[in-house]
């Protein structure tokens, strides 16, 4: 949680606005708040299933409702000019790899896709995507802008 809110305290002071799915739960409701805490705007983009769970965040600075998952990254991918997956569970999982494929087809040039490796999270999928180039399934070029940080600073060099 430190770590959630330490990257939503940096995005608010240095003037970035944050798109994530809407929500207050989780680690992303906690970067939420500390974004706006420290001053920064935040978008929520959230599907209309969720709106009726009653689990969107209240007082973001604009919230877009969807129809559906679809739509709802369809949009966030719109707004978005860098990427960034925390530890999570399946939707965190398919969500990022949906990046990770339009980096490899060059449809997001310059936007990074930023894997927070928390306590070495995301370690596996590392190495499972240097076995993809090992194995000639994959090229470093595919995977360029794809990126493992370890702690904000590294991030911050990636955004900077």
């Amino acid at each position: 949680m430190k770590a959630t809110q330490e990257l939503g305290q940096w995005l608010g002071q240095n003037g970035h606005t944050l798109v994530y799915g809407g929500s207050k739960s989780g680690l992303m409701g906690i970067l939420a708040g500390a974004t706006l805490k420290a001053g920064g705007e935040v978008i929520g983009v959230e599907a209309q299933m969720f709106m009726d769970e009653g689990v969107e965040f209240e007082g973001l600075t604009k919230l877009i409702v969807e129809k559906d998952i679809p739509d709802r990254r369809k949009t966030m991918i719109k707004y978005g000019e860098a990427f960034i997956a925390f530890p999570g569970g399946l939707g965190t999982l398919e969500e990022i790899s949906e990046i990770m494929s339009k980096k490899a087809l060059n449809q997001l040039e310059g936007a990074p896709c930023i894997f927070y490796n928390f306590n070495g999270y995301y370690d596996d999928l590392e190495r499972m995507l240097h076995t993809m180039i090992d194995m000639e399934l994959s090229t470093p070029a595919k995977q360029k802008g794809i990126h493992f940080c370890r702690n904000l600073a590294e991030i911050e060099e990636i955004l900077m």
